[in-house]
């Protein structure tokens, strides 16, 4: 790319995150100059160019050529390289392998196809289950003039709704609740001491479990996702248990905090936007799409990533092979040149081609359930609770600082 001397200064990517005070207040308009000005922007320092025009992200996340593996990046790639050094139990479940997150062909297909397989036909049948573990949260917050919509309803929806698919029994779910919890501080990088010996104690207890729920299985099978698992494993699919144990518990840490964030978002983007609700409530068929507005206006994940195979070229600027792209899914779901008035949260809205959930073959193997989940928790709310509103209009929300990520640490609604 030949010098321009009048493009901004490059921003480090970790200004692009909730660490800095800005962009976690308000990251659009960063993303929105980036775009405009600089749309693939390379950090020296952490190593990776990052892309945020629709364009060309989606023809990143959708070209199955490309590499997830952080082995295979350049040296220089230390922000991607960085997963390499994390110790075991900072893994999903304390697992000894990376997850289908970070794997390539052949083993990415080799275990993603037949859990995929396996979890979309246990997520068609969830919806009934996902509306008794909603009404349930709903009934232990209905006395109560307001609640932390997070902490009561938007956390325990999704734990729990992946422990029913699993197959987790509901005497252990308290147990469950808190080693989710703990294995998540696996995606801190500013966890606490005590922080992270949570972490590891979660994930050696949820690794644990999860073998005992393997040997179980096979030797009485259930009507649950790992007896599933256990079942194509002994038809012939090539699965280790250790596959089976890191993927089915990455499940866990990847779909509990993104759908808790989806659905903490989701209300308070109808809280704060009451022509929107009333068109909701008017029309109770909107329902899938208001969600998809979501996730295109307030994602819950920010970027995702690939490792150049060949020698490319994007947005005019040249990448060479072992290169770290890091892709803006919240910058493509705000791109002019896509969406018409971006910037406005709008249910009815005929155009919605976002990519909150990626693409191609990484495409979030979650994202079918995240809907149901979504759909079911937002519906079942504001059906509940007819005077819903934000206990406090003119608080300042309380984002979370996790990198990479956009929830709520708090919600306060009234009811």
């Amino acid at each position: 790319m030949a010098d321009d001397v009048s493009k901004p200064a490059p921003i480090p990517v970790l200004a692009l995150t909730p660490l800095n005070p800005q962009f976690r207040e308000d990251p659009y308009s960063l993303l929105a100059g980036l775009r405009e000005n600089c749309p693939v922007m390379r950090d020296e320092g952490a190593g990776v160019f990052f892309v945020s025009r629709h364009e060309d992200v989606r023809a990143i996340v959708t070209d199955l050529t490309l590499w997830r593996d952080p082995n295979r990046a350049e040296e220089a790639a230390v922000l991607t390289r960085r997963i390499l050094e994390e110790p075991e139990g900072a893994r999903p479940g304390g697992s000894r392998n990376p997850s289908i997150l970070l794997q390539d062909d052949p083993d990415h297909a080799r275990i993603r196809n037949p859990l995929a397989q396996a979890l979309y036909k246990r997520a068609a049948k969830i919806k009934p289950e996902v509306q008794r573990i909603a009404d349930e949260a709903l009934d232990a917050v209905a006395g109560k003039a307001s609640f932390d919509l997070m902490s009561e309803y938007a956390l325990p929806i999704p734990i729990d709704v992946i422990a029913a698919i699993l197959g987790v029994s509901r005497e252990r779910l308290p147990e469950f609740r808190d080693w989710s919890e703990g294995v998540i501080q696996g995606l801190n990088p500013l966890r606490t001491p005590e922080q992270t010996e949570h972490m590891l104690r979660a994930g050696e207890a949820l690794r644990s479990h999860m073998e005992g729920m393997l040997a179980a299985r096979r030797a009485q099978p259930q009507d649950d996702l790992v007896t599933d698992m256990v079942q194509l494993q002994a038809a012939g699919a090539e699965l280790t248990d250790d596959d089976l144990i890191t993927n089915l518990n990455a499940l866990l840490v990847a779909g509990n905090l993104t759908t808790t964030d989806l659905i903490g978002n989701a209300v308070r983007l109808f809280l704060t936007h009451p022509g929107e609700l009333a068109k909701l409530r008017a029309d109770p068929s909107l329902m899938a799409a208001a969600v998809e507005e979501v996730l295109r206006y307030e994602p819950p994940v920010d970027i995702t990533g690939r490792i150049a195979s060949r020698e490319m070229e994007i947005g005019g600027c040249p990448v060479h092979t072992t290169q770290s792209l890091l892709v803006s899914l919240r910058g493509a779901n705000r791109d002019p040149a896509v969406f018409e008035d971006p910037d406005r949260f709008d249910i009815t809205r005929k155009k919605s081609p976002h990519v909150a959930f990626g693409g191609g073959a990484h495409i979030c193997i979650g994202a079918p359930l995240a809907r149901i989940e979504a759909q079911v928790a937002l519906s079942r709310l504001i059906a509940r609770f007819p005077n819903l509103r934000l206990a406090d209009p003119s608080a300042t929300p309380e984002w979370r600082t996790l990198p990479f990520f956009r929830g709520l640490e708090r919600l306060e609604v009234a009811i």
